[in-house]
């Protein structure tokens, strides 16, 4: 019955009280659909969020863009008869001309076409000719040799140097008299200065535990205590403390400074629970890097480790650099594309088309920059051509993206809203290489950096103090800074340990890898085991 035809067998107080009612019960169904609207936006949140762990567990984390082909551009496989193609033109080559393809190394003349250099030692076994047997030197002749080579390994590349001191006595004297024992790095130890850079390397250049390396020794017949090792290990970069101090000074004197931040467990928090520090690396426009170590992911650390920098600041998204560089004067804050489109690549599954678009933006700024470096353009003649080629894209990307997220119908809660919003606050930020030649696009060459850290967390997992933690630091820095400038870390520590206890305080700066390079590159200090297999 319809509501008119109610109306007129009832009461107006009775209508009053149905019309209440039906109210009520629109007013209910509308809050119901709101609420499942709101489920179901949550559940598609929650959905996003599987999809992503599941990709990081299981799936592709490369950020790179794999095109798929145009629907509408038909495939050539197929529509073109197969035509036989004609036998290559026959060429005679004269004997002199000939050589083989694949020709063996020059240092490895044999079939297997190992190669190795100098430096690689080499036993020699020589096998008998069994023809040989009953045979007597006058009825045979050797005309040649053949040489095979075998890559092999020894369970433990460890050696006892035995110093024999021979003490004599005068026949007219009647003194004694005896050599002293050779200088140690650390002084009443049993290490020589390559086990201690052994240990080093292993465990931070090639993540190998200290527990590791103690059950090696013991497989080779060495008997050491997993104690002993670690009070070498931080023995030893304490040593190396006041070259990882100069390094960092050297460091904060860039004209520009990419920083980031990584966690790492160090220290006690509760029982059984280890605190969560942070190391916050800084890579300068020199080649150089330092990983400082805090116990916090604080603004105040920023300020702690910056000092007195003043310059461009590469940093992510992480605010506390922001309020850092609006409190300091002479400290210009630029952001990191990377960051910017790593946003926007997690958003693909809900918006792919507007995703589309704004990664072929951002992708024409990496290509105008490839360009950039292949034309090997610096300064003005750079600027010039940011300004003429990526300047036009930027301003044409973030008024795109203004205007999309005005016009389109776009819930807050949307992926592609949140990385919109995230390019957008920090455009300013993101236009910054546009005024400074030295600034990158990305901050990419510094996280390179950071997968030795992250490669240990999962070898060493964790460090059992902060003081620990800081030691991790100072060898990780001079480790990375050691690649960076194309040196190799055992032949720089054997030199700078050996060297440090004589070298004068105020010229330490001369021991960090980029000025050790120029200045004892040339003629390092060896060890006593280096001198006799040389």
């Amino acid at each position: 019955m319809r509501l008119e035809d109610q109306a007129a067998a009832l009461s107006p107080a009775e209508v009053v009280a149905l019309l209440g009612e039906r109210q009520a019960a629109q007013a209910e169904r509308a809050q119901h659909r709101q609420r499942i609207a709101a489920l179901e936006a949550k559940a598609a949140d929650l959905q996003r969020q599987v999809d992503w762990f599941k990709r990081q567990l299981f799936g592709r984390k490369s950020e790179r863009r794999l095109l798929e082909p145009d629907a509408q551009q038909l495939p050539l496989q197929g529509l073109l008869t197969a035509v036989e193609a004609p036998p290559p033109p026959t060429e005679t080559v004269t004997a002199y001309q000939r050589r083989s393809r694949l020709a063996p190394a020059e240092d490895a003349p044999d079939e297997s076409g190992l190669r190795f250099d100098s430096s690689v030692p080499i036993e020699v076994i020589e096998l008998p000719n069994p023809n040989l047997t009953g045979l007597r030197e006058h009825e045979y002749e050797v005309v040649g040799e053949k040489v095979t080579y075998r890559l092999a390994q020894k369970p433990g590349a460890y050696v006892v140097l035995k110093y024999v001191r021979k003490v004599i006595k005068r026949t007219d004297t009647g003194a004694l008299s005896c050599p002293a024992a050779p200088p140690a790095v650390l002084e009443k130890s049993l290490a020589d200065v390559s086990l201690l850079v052994g240990l080093l390397l292993d465990k931070f250049r090639y993540h190998l535990p200290l527990y590791r390396q103690h059950q090696r020794l013991a497989h080779a017949g060495i008997t050491v205590s997993r104690g002993t090792l670690t009070q070498w290990v931080h023995r030893t970069a304490d040593l190396l403390t006041p070259i990882y101090h100069a390094l960092l000074s050297s460091i904060l004197q860039s004209q520009v400074l990419a920083m980031d931040e990584t966690p790492i467990k160090a220290g006690h928090k509760s029982q059984g629970k280890l605190q969560t520090g942070y190391f916050w690396p800084l890579y300068g426009d020199q080649d150089e890097i330092a990983f400082p170590f805090a116990a916090s992911r604080a603004g105040s650390v920023v300020r702690e480790a910056l000092g007195t920098f003043c310059g461009v600041l590469v940093t992510d998204g992480y605010t506390v650099y922001e309020r850092f560089a609006q409190a300091v004067n002479g400290v210009v804050h630029a952001q990191c594309w990377a960051h910017t489109r790593r946003q926007f690549v997690e958003a693909a599954p809900s918006e792919p088309r507007l995703v589309a678009r704004a990664l072929d933006f951002i992708g024409a700024l990496y290509e105008h920059e490839a360009t950039s470096r292949q034309r090997r353009l610096e300064n003005e003649a750079k600027l010039g051509y940011r300004a003429e080629h990526a300047k036009p894209v930027v301003d044409t990307f973030f008024a795109w993206l203004a205007d999309t997220v005005r016009t389109h119908v776009l819930l807050p809660s949307n992926p592609f809203t949140k990385a919109a919003r995230y390019a957008l606050e920090r455009e300013q930020a993101l236009r910054v290489f546009l005024e400074y030649p030295n600034v990158p696009l990305d901050t990419n060459h510094l996280e390179r950096e950071i997968r030795a850290i992250a490669l240990g967390r999962k070898n060493w997992l964790f460090c059992w103090t902060e003081v620990g933690a800081r030691y991790v630091g100072i060898v990780q820095s001079l480790i990375a800074s050691c690649r960076l400038q194309g040196i190799d870390p055992y032949v720089y520590f054997v030199d700078v340990l050996q060297r440090i206890d004589s070298h004068p305080a105020f010229e330490v700066h001369l021991l960090t890898p980029r000025l050790w390079k120029q200045h004892f590159a040339a003629n390092p200090l060896r060890s006593d085991l280096d001198r006799l297999r040389q």
